[in-house]
């Protein structure tokens, strides 16, 4: 598989963007992964990675990161990107899925 790294960043950047809009919309998928982990990881995580043990909704986007990139066709498998949160504390993901044009098409919170 051929990938360019060029578009990955670039996606990358764009669903970062997306899901940061997402959050406090009708897209209930990013406000329940937000409010989930609130509710399931105690505050000694949040302290280790925000520096607060009560961290708002925007702090929580700020430190997701791409766990992997996958599908479309075979040439760069970059349609769909998977964000979760640091030190594998979490089986749930926001995914974003890229249309043919290149441009976020889909949010969702995935397991």
């Amino acid at each position: 598989m051929v990938v360019n790294v060029d578009e990955v960043v670039r996606r990358e950047k764009l669903a970062i963007a997306a899901i940061k809009r997402a959050m406090g919309t009708e897209d209930g998928d990013v406000n329940l992964f937000v409010s989930h982990h609130l509710d399931e990881l105690d505050g000694e995580y949040w302290l280790k990675h925000l520096g607060t043990e009560s961290p708002d909704a925007t702090q929580i986007l700020d430190i997701i990161r791409l766990r992997s990139h996958w599908g479309g066709d075979e040439i760069d498998g970059i349609k769909n990107f998977d964000f979760t949160l640091p030190d594998d504390v979490t089986d749930y993901v926001i995914s974003v899925s890229f249309d043919e044009t290149g441009e976020v098409d889909e949010i969702s919170m995935e397991s």
